[in-house]
Parts: C-alpha cells; structure tokens; sequence
C-alpha cells in the first residue's frame, strides 16, 4: 500500500469528482480518506440497475434516512448513470450534502447532457504510481516496462495482468460504453496510436495506416482524452523569435499500456525504445506535481521549426527540462536547451534528467540531475 500524494477535502466539507483511468486506486484511496462514508458502487449489477430505471431513488433514500452533514457520500463510477448527477445536484443546492463522484470517464456523463454541477464540485485527478509515492520501492526499469498502475507494478507477474488491461477493458469496456461503433477498427487505432506517444500526431497518417478518415480519428484520440488514458501537451508559444511549432504532443498516461499496444517486448537500458519510455516517464511525474500541488501555470513543450526542441516547460518559462535517459549527458544532448536560451533569455532554470550516476552542473548553468535527484527534489519542492 502506497501513500497517495493526491490529498482530498475533509469530509463534509466539500463535493467533487474525482477522475482517473482505471486501476489508479480512485476507489482505494477513496475508502482510506472518508472510511464512514456511505457508498453508493455503480459496478454492482443491482445497484446499476436500480438508478438507471429510477434515478430518484437516490434523493428518496438519502432524504428517508439519517445523514450527518459531515459524512461524505462516495458515488462510484458515476459515468455509468449520469442521471443520478441531477438528483446530486439537488440534493447539495437543498440539503447541503456533500458528494465524492468517483469516475473512469467524462465522455459519457457529456453526452449523457448531465451539467457536471456547474462548477458546485472540485474536480480532482488521480494519476498511476509516481517516484515520490513508491519511495525506496521505485525502480525505474520495472517502471518503463510495466508502467504506473499499482495492481500492475506490484504483480509478481505484470505482464500478464498488462495484456488483460488493454484486452478487457482499454478495448471491450469501451465498446460495451457505446464509446465506438467499431471495435476491430478502434483496436487497429490503438496499436497505431501508441507509435504516436510522445509525437505530435499527424491525423491523416494514421488515419490512412486504420483505414479510417481523419475525422474519425480525431474523434478516436478525443475518446483516449475523455477516458483519461491519454492527453495532449500544448506548445509554448509565447514571444517567439524564431518560427516555433504550435500543435501539441500526445501521450499515453500510462507507458506501460503503451510498450504492450506497440509490441515493443522488454526495454533495455540504451535503447531507442528505452528512451521514448524514459520521456513518457517524465511527462507521468511532471504532470502529476502539476496536478496534485495546483502549480499556477501550464506544463508544455517548445520546439522550433528546425526541429530543435526541448521536451517540457513548466509554467512561463520557469524551467525548462529535458529527458534524456543517456549514462552520459554530451553537447548534442544540451543544444535544445541552449537554444531556447537564446530565445527566452529570462529562463530561470534548465534540467536534463538522466541517468548520470552525479548530479552536475554545466559552466554554463545547465543541471544535469540523476534521477533520484530529480525525483527527491521534484516532491520535496525543491524545483519549483
């Protein structure tokens, strides 16, 4: 069991929903914070099946029977019956109850046309397992094999329950939502899709490699975004002084979902493959620290349109990092940061991220962080 670093309202204090993929220990860490709370579990047949037909049952029972205002009521899998959020609604504007809606998926409460509250709920995420969360327990390469979701990190035999996350539910789960027509179609995507990870995504390429047409495909990324297996990192585009790129990258949130869908079998310190998974990580712990610690300001990336590029920019211009997984950090690995000094001079900091056994630093103020380093001073607060 692994403390969370996501910390959520005390009970009775506040409603909220709480988003992630499946797996990421929503539930979990619901249980361990509001252990009195009354639960409401949408993945019981019964219970589905009840406030489908009548959703107003929920507000008929809550009001029959005796509620303290400071207990918590946990809504599981609320995308399932997204009718029941008219009847939450109700019930906070006139009962002052307090909800914790826990769910793997907007898309359907969206097109369900429920209101999601009109901003009368927090809205929260929880993401797979970071460095900061396992602890002494982290080990990077079973990380950039396996990924970051804890049933699958701690397995004695990961890779089999992998296979059955992307069989049973990253593909038949979301059909059986109506989130796609075509289920042979949808699982060509997703193997094409994961050779996008980390790239910015040329819609009509892999539109052509499915067979499909570039709207449908769009429309099966927004179905990876809404269902919250990946999301786009945006360019920084502010005051250029060269041509820089301003469509965003892709990534999976979870690299373990990625390595499986592309077959890319076990990644070995030093390989190309090794590498990709290594940036993917980094996005995984850099938008995580941005989400749980609400930073006042926007994770992106900058590339000019000669290709120079550095992979991450947190806040405007605040710092800059790079993931390289190299042993041994040179000039060629260096000459993205560098050249954004030229454009951004103000730029507080530059990193590289890596796998140095040494923390240093260039002579011309570029930290070259180990991992450890980076991750202990990413969680303690020492970056930003």
């Amino acid at each position: 069991m692994f403390k969370r670093s996501l910390s959520l309202p005390e009970a009775g204090t506040e409603s909220f929903f709480l988003w992630g993929p499946r797996q990421t220990g929503k539930s979990t860490l619901l249980r361990e914070t509001y252990p009195d709370a009354r639960w409401i579990d949408l993945l019981k047949a019964e219970e589905f099946r009840r406030y489908l037909s009548r959703p107003e049952l929920l507000r008929q029972e809550i009001e029959a029977g005796e509620h303290s205002p400071n207990r918590q009521i946990v809504i599981d899998e609320i995308q399932k019956v997204p009718a029941l959020l008219d009847e939450v609604h109700w019930l906070i504007e006139n009962r002052r109850l307090h909800f914790a809606l826990c769910g793997s998926s907007a898309r359907k409460v969206k097109r369900g046309a429920a209101n999601l509250l009109g901003g009368r709920a927090l809205r929260y995420e929880l993401h797979g397992l970071t460095a900061g969360e396992l602890g002494r327990e982290f080990d990077l390469d079973r990380v950039l094999n396996y990924g970051y979701l804890p049933r699958i990190y701690e397995a004695h035999r990961p890779r089999p329950r992998l296979d059955a996350y992307v069989a049973n539910y990253m593909k038949e789960e979301v059909a059986a939502e109506g989130l796609v027509r075509n289920l042979p179609t949808f699982s060509d995507f997703l193997d094409i899709a994961a050779l996008s990870d980390g790239e910015i995504v040329n819609f009509s390429t892999v539109a052509r490699d499915c067979g499909v047409s570039s709207h449908t495909t769009k429309n099966h990324f927004g179905i990876l975004e809404d269902t919250l297996l990946g999301r786009w990192l945006p360019a920084y585009r502010k005051r250029p002084k060269r041509r820089v790129i301003g469509a965003p990258k892709f990534y999976f949130v979870d690299v373990g979902i990625v390595n499986r869908l592309a077959r890319r079998g076990t990644l070995l310190p030093g390989s190309e493959l090794y590498g990709k998974a290594f940036e993917n990580w980094v996005f995984h712990e850099l938008s995580s620290f941005v989400s749980y610690f609400e930073f006042d300001g926007m994770l992106s990336y900058w590339r000019l349109a000669s290709g120079i590029e550095v992979d991450f920019i947190l806040g405007d211009m605040q710092i800059a990092i790079e993931a390289k997984s190299s042993e041994n950090i040179n000039r060629d690995h260096l000459k993205g940061l560098r050249s954004l000094s030229e454009d951004h001079p103000d730029i507080e900091r530059r990193i590289v991220v890596c796998r140095e056994p040494r923390a240093r630093t260039t002579k011309d103020g570029i930290e070259i962080l180990p991992v450890n380093i980076f991750v202990r001073r990413l969680w303690g607060g020492e970056l930003v």
